[in-house]
This record gives C-alpha cells, sequence and structure tokens, in this order.
C-alpha cells in the first residue's frame, strides 16, 4: 500500500470518528428526528390505506350494480322468450353475459385489495405500537440524560467544593498554629518580665500567705474577734481582766433599730 493510500484511508478514519462523535453528541435529536419521520411515513401509509379502501368500494359498487343489471335482464330476457322474440332475448343475453364477465374480472380484484388492506392495516398497527414504544423509550433516556447531566454537574460541583473546603480548613489551622505561636510569646515575654522585676517572686510570696500587707479575710476576722487586754484597770498583785469585745448586733436587731 502505497503512501497516499495510507494517509487517504487514515483522513476517511478520521472523518468517521469525528461523525461517530457528532452523532453521539446529537443522539437525542436524532432520535427525535427519526420518530418523526416515523410519524411521517405512518400518515402516508393511512393515505395509501384509505385510498385502497376507497378503490375497493368502487369496485365492490360496480360489481353489485352489474349484478342488479344482471338480474334484470334475466327478466327482460325471459320475458323475450315467452314473446317469442329470440333476437331480442339473444342481445339482452349478450348483455348479460358481459355483465357477468366483469363481476368475474372485478371479484378477484376486490378479493386482492381486502388482503392487501389487511395486511396494510396490521404492518401500520404494529408500526405504530413500535413508534409507541420507542417514544417512550426515547422519553425514559432522554430524563437518563438529564438526571446523569445534572449528577455529572453535582459531582464537579462537589469536587470544587471539597477542594474548596479543604484548602479554607488548611487556611484556618495556619491561622490557629500563627495565634498559638503569638500568644505563647506575649507569655514568654511577660514571664521574662516578672523574673526581671522580682513580680514572680512576690506572687510566690503571696500565695504562701508571707507577703506582709496581704492578709486573708480569716486573718482579719480572727483580728476583730480576739478579746482585748486592759493592764490599766488591774489591781498589783491581781490577774488581769480580760475584756470581751462588744457581741456584734444581728440583723434581726439592725432592723428593729432601723423601724
Amino acid at each position: 500500500m502505497s503512501l497516499w493510500s495510507k494517509l487517504f484511508t487514515l483522513g476517511r478514519a478520521g472523518a468517521h470518528d469525528a461523525g461517530a462523535a457528532v452523532v453521539d453528541r446529537n443522539a437525542i435529536r436524532i432520535l427525535d428526528q427519526e420518530l418523526r419521520d416515523a410519524d411521517i411515513a405512518q400518515g402516508k401509509a393511512r393515505d395509501d390505506l384509505a385510498g385502497l379502501v376507497a378503490r375497493r368500494r368502487v369496485l365492490e359498487n360496480d360489481v353489485k350494480s352489474f349484478r342488479d343489471q344482471v338480474a334484470k335482464y334475466e327478466t327482460s330476457a325471459r320475458a323475450a322468450v315467452g314473446k317469442g322474440d329470440m333476437d331480442l332475448a339473444r342481445q339482452v343475453a349478450q348483455r348479460i353475459a358481459d355483465l357477468e364477465g366483469d363481476v368475474s374480472l372485478k371479484d378477484p380484484q376486490i378479493a386482492d385489495m381486502r388482503a392487501a388492506e389487511e395486511n396494510i392495516h396490521q404492518a401500520v398497527a404494529a408500526t405504530d405500537r413500535r413508534i409507541e414504544t420507542l417514544r417512550r423509550e426515547v422519553e425514559v433516556v432522554k430524563v437518563n440524560e438529564s438526571v446523569q447531566r445534572a449528577q455529572t454537574a453535582v459531582a464537579a460541583s462537589g469536587s470544587g467544593a471539597g477542594a474548596a473546603l479543604g484548602s479554607a480548613a488548611d487556611s484556618l489551622a495556619r491561622i490557629k498554629e500563627r495565634q498559638a505561636i503569638r500568644g505563647e510569646r506575649i507569655r514568654a515575654a511577660g514571664e521574662l518580665e516578672d523574673r526581671r522585676t522580682g513580680a514572680d517572686l512576690d506572687e510566690k510570696l503571696r500565695i504562701a500567705g508571707i507577703m506582709p500587707g496581704h492578709g486573708t479575710a480569716d486573718d482579719v476576722l480572727a483580728r476583730l474577734t480576739a478579746p482585748k487586754i486592759t493592764p490599766a484597770l488591774a489591781a498589783p498583785g491581781e490577774p488581769l481582766q480580760i475584756e470581751q469585745a462588744a457581741p456584734t448586733p444581728s440583723e434581726r436587731e439592725l432592723r428593729n433599730l432601723d423601724d
């Protein structure tokens, strides 16, 4: 095979692939058009069937008319024979023979047309059923195509959203890490400053209760409720008198005083 022949074959293959791709992309539209073409063909078949039925009925009317004429001419021929007019009777008989010949010719045609009508009617009905089945299948294919397109769009948007969420999560993690590092730096700077000024040692003394000027509430209550010693009132050689602290008025007594 020559080089030009191979290139020509390659071109035909490329054209076939391109054509197949176009057909695949427009398969639904092609199906719709094929169904429309089938409907048009069915309409023409019905018109042809109607025309065949009309011609058959015309022939049947002709045959009926011929038979009616045969019956009439038979009566006339008998009358002519009865009168002895054999020439007239022969003419009438010839007419009857011609009519019967027409009937014999057209009866088989009518039978053939009836058979053709039945075959065409069955073919049209079968094609109608097939077209209806194809139309339902096309509708199903259209719905599936729409659903799959929607699923593809959702999957694509979901992938994009997943990637965006992943990027946002990474950004959030980096922000938290920077904030944690900044907080530790601030805490470390404060600890270094407390060590430099001795504030950390003062805090330890305060927690231990050793820091002066930092008494607790229990210390204050103990001081307020401690008994007072009055050495000036004690006589020489006598024991010291301990003055009891005046009791603190209760809440009820204070309320009575207010009233």
